[in-house]
Order: structure tokens, then C-alpha cells, then sequence
């Protein structure tokens, strides 16, 4: 069982810049593919980006390529999203996400709890 634990949210001005940040625990994320979601108010949760187990594989949404930058240190079981350029419709639930096998872009087996980030105009 991996329990994942975002931190980093908040509220910013669009063009800002924000980190989230995704710490788990209960297993080592060595050898988990893992991703972040994002799920806005009235809307369906969508993939944002994920990264393979090595790293050396990174996938994002057309929405948020350019911007945004998903990233892993597994020494520290830790995973992030540099968030640059952050637009308006950037608002919403963010979410870690966790997947023994591989990036799912329609879920992974494991999800935090989310933290929210809000971008004002």
C-alpha cells in the first residue's frame, strides 16, 4: 500500500509559478511510475503529466506542455510539478498519483488526497 501526501498549493496571480510537491510513504517509489492529475470545479479529473519509474520518461497534457515540469528524486520518495506560467484555468484539485506498473493517462492505482491550487486573474 503506498499512501501519497501533496503539499504545495495555493492561491496565485496568473503568470505566477507554484511547486507542488508529493511525498509517499508505506513503499519505496523506486519502482512506481508516477503522475499528478488535476480535477477543476464541475469538471472530470484529467491527466496533467506523470514520469516513469527511472525518470527518464516524462508525459504531459497538450494543456499544460511548456509549462509545467513533472519531475522525481527517489531518494527522497518524492515527486514534483514545477508549475510556471500558471493561467486561470490552471485552478483546480491537484493530485499525486501512483502506479506500480506504468503512466496511465485515465488513472493510476494510487491517489493522494490533493491540494488545491487557485490562480487568480
Amino acid at each position: 500500500q503506498v499512501q501519497l501526501v501533496e503539499s504545495g498549493g495555493g492561491l496565485v496571480q496568473a503568470g505566477d509559478s507554484l511547486r507542488l510537491s508529493c511525498a509517499a510513504s508505506g513503499r519505496t517509489l523506486s519502482t512506481y511510475a508516477m503522475g499528478w492529475f488535476r480535477q477543476a470545479p464541475g469538471k472530470e479529473r484529467e491527466f496533467v503529466a506523470g514520469i516513469s519509474w527511472t525518470g527518464g520518461r516524462t508525459y504531459y497534457a497538450n494543456s499544460v506542455k511548456g509549462r509545467f515540469t513533472i519531475s522525481r528524486d527517489n531518494a527522497k520518495n518524492t515527486v514534483y510539478l514545477q508549475m510556471n506560467s500558471l493561467k486561470p484555468e490552471d485552478t483546480a484539485v491537484y493530485y499525486c498519483a501512483a502506479d506500480p506498473v506504468a503512466v496511465r493517462t485515465t488513472g493510476m492505482d494510487y491517489l493522494g488526497k490533493g491540494t488545491l491550487v487557485t490562480v487568480s486573474s
